[in-house]
């Protein structure tokens, strides 16, 4: 897997004069969903890549879960982009992968690591491993839950509101579809976002992707 990572052509430079105006008129064009493009060209970070170690965990729940986990430290956090989900691509202990790292309510983020990856890199709970990562430059489309998909399928006008908006858009309409505790929510948000995709919406309104003021979003729980 090639790790090529925010590379990003330039057809000349700015000069310092027209910089802030350049990079302004980026971000008003392209909307908040390239706010992670329009940093990375602010802060000159083309390649640079965000390097770290943390402690893999495994979760208290459910049990036996397959599945670890590891908190990135604030200090490496803080040079993403964004609060929110972030996807990146990047090696654990040198084995390459690409994932979506999570808001961790405090202002940081978390990372998923599968029983493939930690078996491919030979790590387990408890080892302290090495990470090398960056945001990709194109997020991936994400995975759309059966239940929104029937109801997108029967709503004409919010389905091709769906189709137009960005992947990251609808990244944020199932993450705050799914941050919703109880079944009910649930139900109740996708009726919700329907509405608002048919009467023209193009974001989720007024969603801490962060889950720093709303506490919807957290790490798991570590087992002891």
């Amino acid at each position: 897997m090639s790790l090529a990572i925010g590379r990003v052509k330039y057809a000349g430079r700015l000069s310092p004069k027209n910089w802030w105006q350049s990079a302004r008129s980026l971000f008003v064009r392209s909307g908040p969903e390239f706010s992670a493009q329009y940093h990375r060209r602010a802060m000159g970070n083309v390649t640079d890549k965000i390097r770290f170690k943390a402690k893999l965990l495994r979760p208290a729940a459910p049990k036996g879960a397959a599945w670890t986990f590891l908190v990135l430290p604030v200090e490496a956090s803080g040079k993403l982009p964004a609060r929110s989900m972030v996807t990146v691509d990047g090696t654990l202990d040198g084995h390459p992968f690409q994932a979506t790292l999570e808001p961790d309510g405090r202002g940081s983020h978390w990372l998923r690591v599968d029983r493939a990856l930690s078996e491919a890199a030979g790590v387990a709970v408890g080892d302290r491993v090495a990470l090398a990562m960056a945001p990709v430059d194109v997020e991936p489309e994400p995975k759309v839950p059966a239940d929104l998909r029937k109801a997108l399928a029967a709503h004409a006008a919010a389905r091709a509101q769906w189709d137009d908006i960005t992947p990251v858009a609808r990244r944020d309409w199932i993450h705050w579809i799914s941050s919703g505790k109880k079944a009910e929510t649930r139900a109740r948000r996708i009726l919700t976002a329907c509405d608002m995709l048919a009467s023209g919406k193009r974001r989720a309104c007024c969603f801490d992707r962060s889950g720093i003021y709303s506490k919807a979003f957290s790490a798991p729980e570590a087992a002891i």
